[in-house]
């Protein structure tokens, strides 16, 4: 694949810091914060009745904020006795129109932190979106959260903040009063601090993605990700002998390896990968596509033990309507330059054999794999016997009669499906009327596998026949991002650059992209995962088609409309609703759309 990428100086490298390593726990400011309410929801209708705070940063305490807030309602009989704060309290307090503003410059600048923050941040959101007032973007640690996987149950016999503070010794004891309990959550997260940093956790990024899944020896191999960029590309993680273990790909290389020794990735078999890690190699790639692509073909090339999918491209099956004088379908491997028809790559054989039976249910055509003259004279067999076949092998048919079954079977596979969809659902009608559910079921699934099929190999015949499609799309960073697709296969891939003539970058792209061959049949000129990535960037909003040479066009009547019910329907395996759909879709045209 050729590649055109513009370098430009991004913001990151204009001024790395510690920022880009992580920051460090003794230099981030935490604004610890705890509110008392009168009940347990804002959207329900409760208030906040006091809020507390306090500023710490590499354990010294930076300030403290207090204040009662009147409610303007009643406070509740229970909550009053819990907290200690009654209506008398409260008269004459400033209200949550006051309050929240003070509080929000107080906390300005800091990670904000509570103990079960989805509460206590809650009702702050709440109330400044009630105010009409910006929430600021601040980050939230939770020290509950946190406490649940770092303490045990020889530690606590749970993790309230009670609990926690006896724990970690601290020298305020939660009262129900809020900056009692917000003294009392500092001495918590300190203590949490403590417990983890002998746990290699030394940034704001690890403790608020630490997980004890993940060992000490895992965090320690964190290095690993230096050196990587912050750009859309493939990474590969390699043994001690340099076999690739596992191939990833990601918008943010560095972040997205990082994340492996920090605890976002907690999947025991990554963990097992990471331990035989010893080196991660990255490979930059010029837009988000380029990477997803090399991806498969690396994953394809180098079949990596960790990763599940993509491994073997090549183990693919497809129906094959033959070329003779008797036609019939068969379940081939391979696609020949043979002129026959091809349904198809279907994943597993499993999904092969219920599209072959779904079209044998509709489609009597022989299904003996012999070789047969243009005038046979053989015994019949079972299928014969019982109507499943025309059985030409006896001369039961004539040759135009079988040719127009024929005509309607290769119709059928590739350009409306209609006849086994009618048949098939005229079937599981009779069934489920005969209570003979699970039977209906069978032929639902089969259903389900030709559909899909159908869809498939049309969408890709689609782009396949096209010697040369080049799209484009504006970026979330203002920039164009541009391939060139042939026959179905990536060709090359860049960002055009701010300033730079667009058509001219167009016309050096496509003169440096990859030579590609076209392929007999349905198959692209790469693998079919490959080509569904590009159809469904090519199919995305804001797509731009440059050039298009050939007619990338679907079949109306094709087996696309009828996919979403299909799959609907598919997914909820005790329905037996009919599959037939007959809405009309517009065709896919040729469009040629140039950019301005």
């Amino acid at each position: 694949m050729s590649s055109t990428t513009h370098v430009a100086r991004s913001r990151w490298e204009s001024q790395r810091s510690f920022d880009e390593l992580g920051r460090r726990l003794s230099e981030v400011t935490f604004c610890v914060v705890d509110l008392e309410t009168t009940g347990g929801s804002a959207q329900g209708g409760s208030m906040i009745t006091e809020i507390g705070a306090v500023k710490v940063r590499g354990g010294e305490v930076l300030g403290e904020f207090q204040t009662l807030v009147d409610p303007h309602t009643e406070i509740p009989p229970f909550i009053a006795v819990l907290t200690g704060i009654s209506n008398a309290m409260v008269a004459g307090a400033p209200s949550i129109d006051s309050a929240l503003p003070a509080f929000l410059e107080f906390a300005q600048g800091c990670v904000l932190v509570a103990h079960n923050a989805p509460f206590d941040v809650g009702f702050l959101q709440h109330f400044a979106a009630q105010q009409g007032r910006p929430w600021p973007a601040f980050e939230v640690l939770d020290t509950a959260r946190l406490a649940r996987r770092v303490i045990t149950r020889d530690d606590a016999p749970n993790c309230k903040l009670a609990s926690l503070a006896r724990v970690f010794g601290s020298t305020t004891t939660p009262n129900h009063r809020a900056l009692s309990d917000a003294r009392a959550t500092v001495d918590v997260l300190h203590g949490l601090m403590e417990r983890l940093g002998g746990l290699g956790v030394h940034t704001l990024e690890e403790l608020q993605t630490f997980s004890a899944r993940v060992s000490t020896a895992q965090r320690r191999k964190r290095h690993l990700a230096e050196g990587l960029p912050h750009s859309p590309g493939v990474y590969l993680f390699r043994d001690d002998s340099e076999r690739v273990l596992y191939i990833g790909t990601s918008r943010d290389l560095r972040t997205r390896v990082r994340s492996y020794f920090t605890a976002s990735e907690t999947r025991s078999r990554m963990g097992e990968m990471v331990g035989l890690a010893s080196q991660v190699t990255g490979i930059e790639c010029a837009t988000a596509l380029e990477a997803e692509v090399r991806e498969l073909r690396l994953i394809a090339e180098h079949k990596p033990r960790y990763n599940r999918r993509s491994r073997f491209p090549e183990k693919v099956h497809f129906i094959k309507l033959t070329r003779e004088p008797w036609p019939r379908l068969s379940l081939v491997k391979r696609v020949l330059d043979d002129d026959a028809d091809y349904l198809g790559p279907f994943g597993s054989r499993k999904a092969a054999e219920k599209s072959l039976a779904a079209l044998h249910d509709t489609f009597p055509v022989r299904q003996c794999s012999e070789r047969m003259s243009r005038a046979p004279s053989r015994t019949p067999c079972v299928l014969a016997e019982l109507g499943r076949c025309l059985s030409p092998c006896d001369g039961s048919v004539d040759e135009a009669t079988y040719a127009a079954v024929v005509r309607q079977l290769r119709e059928t596979l590739l350009h409306r499906p209609d006849e086994v969809v009618e048949a098939i659902n005229d079937r599981m009608a009779a069934l489920a009327a005969d209570e003979r559910f699970e039977e209906a079921g069978t032929h639902r699934d089969r259903l389900a596998a030709f559909i899909r099929a159908a869809a498939r190999t049309q969408r890709l015949s689609a782009l396949t026949r096209c010697s040369e499609v080049v799209a484009a799309r504006r970026e979330d960073d203002g920039r164009w991002a541009v391939h060139v697709v042939r026959f179905g296969r990536l060709a090359a891939s860049g960002v055009i650059p701010p300033g730079a003539d667009a058509h001219q970058f167009v016309r050096e792209l496509r003169a440096t992209a990859e030579t590609v061959r076209s392929a007999p049949g349905p198959v692209p000129a790469a693998t079919a995962e490959e080509t569904e990535k590009v159809l469904r960037w090519l199919e995305s909003p804001g797509i731009r088609l440059v050039e298009v040479d050939g007619e990338w066009v679907c079949p109306v009547a094709g087996a696309t409309r009828h996919l979403a019910l299909h799959d609907a329907v598919n997914e909820s395996r005790r329905s037996l609703v009919p599959f037939a759909d007959r809405r009309d879709l517009a065709p896919v045209a040729e469009t040629r759309q140039r950019i301005r």
